[in-house]
């Protein structure tokens, strides 16, 4: 009997741990070495893959979640640029990290990289953490990250689970448990870690993850040319586009945001830093007011906080875009609208706009100064 007639007999689901046929099954697989040696001729030549430094390797995995390869490169050769060293990361001014980081998103994940700089240098004196239970005490590192640095780096055989190994393993097995549930993490997770039969399990991870990347895309990929393709259950039963599978997303709230641009006479404006655990913390942004509907200009001048804005009794103001800009986020979209506001001010925060520059912003209030000329 084939894994194929195994699996479609149990529906196309099963579990790592009880099915004593598959985990023997899986124990013969050339699995690792199909995988390896396809790595071998696709490879990637990309920067952190040239040295097992774990710094380096620790910043591209950080970077590279929730961002793809090809934007993330810019971004770890100006990191590893500004500060070569992870003493020079954690020396380093919050401000100066979070405006490197400035249209990447997500920006917890500089926050956290921060922070575990501090704590290396500080906790570990400088020293790297070298196993996977140490590097989980690093903030914003998980199993995925973790096993990522401890494979690469000191050779520990520790699978990782990322969405590209999701994708291989659920179409190559035919696996319909939802990849986000709980059950699903622990299924994945243990299907991985029985796969790694290698002498270099760094090599196999960065294995499987490029083939979900160049090869088992989420779009189209290359079934044709696959070197697993003989033996893939989604392929076998037309079922590519339909795995993995996830549980329903959460429902998206929808948040109505009116920046305001103020302009004074004399070419200043003024920026406020957010504060708190919500999204955007730490970063800068034009004073705020948010409202429960998309609002008139009647509705906004009405405002308590626009009026505290407004100094003289004929302040000019516009709308820069008449089509609320979208700015979506994993639970949340913003509906955006911006209001330019030429009035003098008797705010003691002013700054020339040309300082702007100068201070890490969300990626919408940068498309915004992109677009936008004060003069």
């Amino acid at each position: 009997m084939t894994i194929y007639q195994v699996q479609k007999a149990n529906s196309l689901k099963f579990n790592v741990i009880n099915n004593v046929y598959l985990h023997n099954q899986i124990k013969n697989m050339n699995f690792c070495k199909v995988l390896e040696a396809w790595y071998l001729d696709v490879e990637r030549d990309l920067p952190w893959r040239k040295s097992s430094n774990p710094y380096h390797v620790w910043l591209s995995e950080i970077i590279l979640q929730q961002t793809r390869v090809s934007q993330g490169l810019e971004y770890y050769n100006t990191f590893v640029e500004t500060f070569p060293t992870v003493y020079d990361l954690a020396a380093a001014e919050e401000e100066k990290v979070l405006k490197l980081w400035q249209g990447l998103g997500y920006y917890s994940r500089a926050r956290n990289l921060h922070y575990s700089a501090k704590y290396i240098v500080e906790q570990c004196s400088g020293v790297f953490p070298t196993t996977y239970k140490e590097l989980l005490q690093l903030k914003g590192v998980g199993d995925y990250t973790a096993s990522a640095i401890a494979s690469i780096c000191f050779g520990e055989q520790t699978a990782v689970v990322d969405g590209n190994v999701y994708r291989v393993l659920s179409r190559y097995f035919g696996i319909e448990t939802p990849i986000n549930s709980t059950l699903g993490i622990k299924e994945f997770k243990a299907l991985a870690q029985e796969l790694l039969k290698t002498n270099n399990p760094g090599r196999y991870n960065q294995a499987i993850m490029e083939f979900g990347a160049l090869q088992c895309k989420p779009q189209s990929p290359n079934c044709i040319q696959c070197p697993l393709q003989t033996k893939c259950v989604a392929l076998a039963t037309n079922q590519i586009q339909n795995l993995p599978v996830k549980e329903k997303k959460v429902k998206v709230k929808k948040r109505y945001f009116n920046f305001i641009v103020l302009q004074t006479p004399d070419g200043k404006t003024c920026i406020e830093q957010r504060k708190g655990k919500g999204i955007w913390q730490n970063l800068f942004q034009f004073p705020l007011i948010e409202t429960t509907t998309s609002v008139s200009l009647p509705q906004l001048i009405s405002n308590e906080s626009f009026q505290e804005l407004v100094t003289g009794s004929t302040p000019e103001i516009h709308l820069f875009n008449r089509e609320e800009w979208v700015h979506k986020l994993s639970h949340q979209h913003l509906y955006t609208r911006f209001w330019v506001l030429k009035s003098a001010s008797k705010r003691n925060d002013l700054l020339p706009v040309e300082r702007l520059e100068e201070y890490p912003v969300p990626r919408l209030i940068h498309r915004f100064l992109e677009a936008y000329d004060f003069n």
